[in-house]
C-alpha cells in the first residue's frame, strides 16, 4: 500500500451579523457556533496527538468571536432568551416563537422531548396560540431549551451545571436560566485561546481567508464569470477593483498575526475562489499554499476525476498529489479537496451508525492507498465547513469523529498532516502555468453572480463603490464637499464588508432560509452605511428587497382516494390526479457540493392499499449504478420498502418490519420503476392503533450510502381520517 499524507481542513465562517448603524447582532449564529462547533472542534483533537489537521479562521469571523469573548456585545436574540419571564412583551414572545425552533428538529431538539412538545404547541396559528396559551412555564422552558440545543457535546458529559440543566429537561427557573447564561459567557472566552494553544503545540495549522469572505475573482474583474460559464449573466458595469482585493488580504494576514501570533502560511480563498490575477496577489502578499477544490484542477489540467464502481478517480495519480502554479516570476503551492470523500463527510456519514461511518471512510481512504499507483505518497485533502454539517449527526457527530481520527491514527500506513506538512512531505511537486478561474462549487462562480437577483446586488455594490472612489478624490482634492477622514474610514469599513461573498450566497434560487430577509436587509445596510458616512444620501434601491420571498416545498394534502397501477409510468393524467404532493424547489445538479437525485413525491390512499410516486431528476440517477429506493412508512412502528434497481428497472424489492425482512414480499406489495417509481403497500402491514396520522419518507442509497432524502429534513406528516381521504384511525 502506497502511503497516504491524509490533509483535513475544516473551514470556520461566518458572515459579519453586526448592524453597522445600530451595532447589534442581527442573527446569532456566530455565537450559536461558537459555543456548539468552535471550541469542541479544535480541543477534540487533544485526544488524538499524532493526528494534524489544519483549521481555517476566517477574520471576519475571528473578530466576532473577540467581540462575544469580551462580553461587551449587544445580541438581541441573546438577551431575549435569558430575559425574566414576567418581564417579556407580546412582540418579545412572538420573537421567541420565531427564533426558539430555528435548530435541527430530529437531532437537536428531539434531545429534550419538552423541546419537542413545545414546537407542536407552538404550531397552530403560525405560532399566534401560543402567544396566549402559552403559561409562564412554556415560556421559560423554551428559552431555556432552545439554548441548551447549542451546547458542545463535551459540555453534556463534563460540565455539572449544563448536565444537570439537560437531565432536567423541564420546569427550570429564572435561577437555572441565570446559570446557563453565565456558562455561556464564560465558555466564548475559550474560543480563539483554544485554536492558539493547538497551533503553538504544532498539532494544527492556522490559515486564513480574505478579511470579509469576498470572491476575489470577481472583485477582481467580475467578467472572469463568463469564463467558466459563458452563459453567466453578468452586471452591465463589470466590477474591477483588485485594489479592494489586495487589501482584504493584507487585512487577513495582518488580523491572523496579531491574533494568533505568526503570520499565515496558507489561504482557503473564500468558497475556494481561484484565478490567476488573485493568486498573484496572494503570492505577492507572501501566501505559500492555497487550497481549493478537484474540479478547479480538472479544469486547469483539461482531464476529468470521475470515480469507477470502487470510488478510485480517473487520474488520480493527479489529483492526490500538490500542484505548483507558475505566475509569471513567483509560484503558490496548490491543494485540491477530493470532492467526492469530503462530501461523504458533509452530506452522507450523517445518515450513518457513526462507527460504520467512519469505517466507511477509513477503508476508501485505505482503498486509494492500495489501488493508486504513484512513486510518492499520496496527499488526499478533505477540505470542508468545520461548523455546519454536525447538527445532522447524532450527539453533534463527536463519536464519528472520534472514531475517524482514532483509526487515522493507528494505521502506520496513514499520517495525517497539516497542510504545510504536507506540501514539504510530498517529495517532488508538478507545475501548472497558472489556474483555471472557479469556486469549489461547479467548478464555476454561478452562486453568486449566475441569477438576476445576484446582479442586481453587484449593480447596488458598484454604484456605492463609486460613491467612495468620488468621496476619496474630493478628499484628496480638497473639496468643501469632500468627506471626513472618519467618513472615509466608516465607509471603506461598509464597502469591505459589503463585498462579502455571504450576501450573494442567499440570491437566486438556490440557497434558502428561514433568515433570508434578514440577509438581504443587512446586505442593503452595509451599502446604505457607505452613503451615510460619505456625507450623501443613499439611493432608493437601497430601501427595496433585492431577495424574492423564498419558496420552500410545495405541500399539498390528498384530495381524493387513488386508483393506482403500478408499472412505473405515468399512467394517464387522472391516475395520481388528487395525491398528496411534497416539491421541493431543487435543481438536478449540484448545490454546495452535492447533488439532487429525487425531485418530489405523491402519496395517497386506496381502500387497502398505501400508494408512493417518486419522480427523480432522470439525468442524475442515470449517473448512480444500480441504486437503492427505502420508503419509510411509520405507523406505530416502521414499515420499509426497499427497491433495487438495475439498469433502469427494479430488479426485486423487500419489505421490513422492525428491520426484519418478510419472506414473501410481493403478497403485500407491489413496486415498478421505467421513468417514475410507483410502490404500494397492503393496509394491513400498517399499524394504525392509536395513530392519527402515518410518517413517510423517501431515502435513495448507492453504493451502501444514503445518497439524498426526501423530505431534506424528517418525516412528511400524513394525516388518517376520511375528512384527509385517508384510512380511518383505529
Amino acid at each position: 500500500m502506497k502511503p497516504v499524507h491524509l490533509v483535513v481542513l475544516w473551514h470556520m465562517h461566518q458572515p459579519q451579523y453586526r448592524d453597522p448603524e445600530s451595532g447589534r447582532y442581527v442573527l446569532p449564529w456566530t455565537r450559536l457556533h461558537a459555543l456548539k462547533d468552535y471550541w469542541g472542534m479544535v480541543d477534540m483533537l487533544a485526544e488524538f496527538p499524532r493526528f494534524h489537521a489544519t483549521f481555517n479562521v476566517v477574520p471576519s469571523l475571528g473578530m466576532q468571536l473577540e467581540e462575544y469573548a469580551s462580553g461587551n456585545f449587544n445580541e438581541p436574540w441573546f438577551s431575549l432568551a435569558f430575559k425574566n419571564v414576567e418581564e417579556l412583551t407580546r412582540e418579545d414572545k412572538a420573537e421567541i416563537i420565531a427564533r426558539a425552533f430555528q435548530v435541527n428538529h430530529d437531532r437537536l431538539m428531539s434531545r429534550w422531548p419538552r423541546f419537542v412538545e413545545l414546537y407542536e404547541w407552538s404550531r397552530p396559528a403560525g405560532g399566534a396560540q401560543a402567544l396566549v396559551t402559552f403559561t409562564p412555564r412554556d415560556w421559560r422552558d423554551l428559552q431555556v431549551l432552545s439554548q441548551l440545543a447549542w451546547m458542545e457535546e463535551t459540555w453534556f458529559e463534563k460540565d455539572p451545571v449544563i448536565s444537570r440543566l439537560s437531565s432536567k429537561g423541564k420546569e427550570y427557573t429564572e435561577k437555572d436560566k441565570a446559570a446557563l447564561r453565565e456558562k455561556q459567557l464564560e465558555f466564548m472566552k475559550l474560543v480563539l485561546p483554544a485554536y492558539r494553544s493547538a497551533a503553538q503545540r504544532g498539532q494544527i495549522e492556522l490559515s486564513t481567508t480574505p478579511f470579509y469572505h469576498p470572491i476575489l475573482p470577481l472583485i477582481c474583474d467580475s467578467d472572469i464569470a463568463r469564463v467558466a460559464n459563458p452563459s453567466t449573466p453578468l452586471p452591465r458595469r463589470a466590477y474591477r477593483r483588485p485594489e479592494d482585493a489586495r487589501e482584504q488580504l493584507q487585512r487577513a494576514r495582518e488580523y491572523h498575526e496579531k491574533t494568533f501570533g505568526v503570520k499565515p502560511a496558507g489561504l482557503w480563498p473564500s468558497e475556494g475562489s481561484v484565478s490567476d490575477q488573485t493568486l498573484t496577489i496572494a503570492t505577492e502578499e507572501g501566501f505559500q499554499w492555497f487550497g481549493t477544490d478537484e474540479g478547479v484542477l480538472g479544469r486547469t489540467l483539461n482531464v476529468g476525476f470521475f470515480r469507477d464502481g470502487n470510488g478510485i478517480p480517473a487520474n488520480a495519480d493527479r489529483l492526490y498529489k500538490p500542484w505548483r502554479v507558475q505566475l509569471g516570476g513567483k509560484s503558490i503551492a496548490g491543494l485540491f479537496r477530493d470532492h467526492h470523500l469530503s462530501d461523504l463527510i458533509g452530506f452522507v456519514y450523517s445518515r450513518m451508525n457513526a462507527k460504520e461511518a467512519a469505517a466507511d471512510l477509513h477503508g476508501r481512504l485505505r482503498h486509494l492507498g492500495e489501488n493508486v499507483q504513484s512513486n510518492q505518497p499520496l496527499t488526499v485533502c478533505l477540505f470542508l465547513d468545520g461548523e455546519n454539517a454536525w447538527e445532522y449527526y447524532p450527539g453533534n457527530g463527536r463519536e464519528f469523529l472520534r472514531e475517524f481520527y482514532g483509526r487515522i491514527q493507528g494505521d502506520q500506513d496513514f499520517r495525517a498532516l497539516t497542510a504545510s506538512e504536507a506540501i514539504a512531505g510530498a517529495g517532488e511537486i508538478p507545475s501548472t502555468t497558472g489556474i483555471f478561474p472557479a469556486s469549489w462549487i461547479n467548478a464555476n462562480f454561478d452562486v453568486w453572480i449566475g441569477h438576476s437577483e445576484d446582479v442586481a446586488a453587484w449593480e447596488l455594490l458598484w454604484d456605492a463603490r463609486d460613491a467612495y472612489a468620488r468621496g476619496v478624490d474630493a478628499k484628496a482634492k480638497g473639496r468643501p464637499d469632500a468627506p471626513t477622514d472618519t467618513g472615509l474610514a466608516t465607509a471603506r469599513e461598509s464597502l469591505l464588508a459589503a463585498e462579502g461573498s455571504d450576501w450573494c450566497w442567499w440570491y437566486g434560487p438556490e440557497h434558502s432560509t428561514a433568515n433570508d430577509a434578514e440577509f438581504d436587509a443587512l446586505y442593503r445596510k452595509h451599502l446604505t452605511a457607505i452613503y451615510l458616512a460619505l456625507g450623501q444620501v443613499a439611493p432608493e434601491e437601497l430601501a427595496k428587497p433585492i431577495k424574492r420571498q423564498p419558496e420552500h416545498a410545495l405541500q399539498i394534502a390528498p384530495a381524493n382516494l387513488l386508483n393506482i397501477k403500478v408499472d412505473g409510468r405515468d399512467t394517464s393524467y387522472f391516475e395520481w390526479l388528487g395525491a398528496g404532493l411534497y416539491s421541493p424547489e431543487r435543481r438536478g445538479g449540484s448545490m454546495h457540493g452535492r447533488v439532487y437525485y429525487l425531485h418530489e413525491l405523491r402519496y395517497g390512499f386506496e381502500a387497502e392499499r398505501f400508494c408512493v410516486r417518486v419522480d427523480a431528476f432522470a439525468e442524475a440517477i442515470a449517473e448512480l449504478e444500480n441504486p437503492e429506493f427505502r420508503i419509510t412508512i411509520g405507523g406505530a412502528e416502521e414499515v420499509t420498502l426497499v427497491v433495487n434497481l438495475e439498469r433502469g428497472h427494479v430488479q426485486g424489492f423487500a419489505v421490513e418490519k422492525s428491520r426484519v425482512c418478510l419472506l414473501n414480499p410481493k403478497l403485500v406489495a407491489d413496486a415498478a420503476y421505467d421513468r417514475i417509481l410507483e410502490v404500494a403497500i397492503n393496509r394491513d402491514q400498517i399499524e394504525l392503533k392509536g395513530q392519527t396520522k402515518l410518517r413517510l419518507g423517501v431515502a435513495l442509497w448507492h453504493g451502501g450510502l444514503p445518497v439524498d432524502v426526501l423530505p431534506a429534513e424528517g418525516f412528511l406528516d400524513v394525516q388518517l381520517g376520511e375528512e384527509h381521504f385517508g384510512w380511518h384511525p383505529e
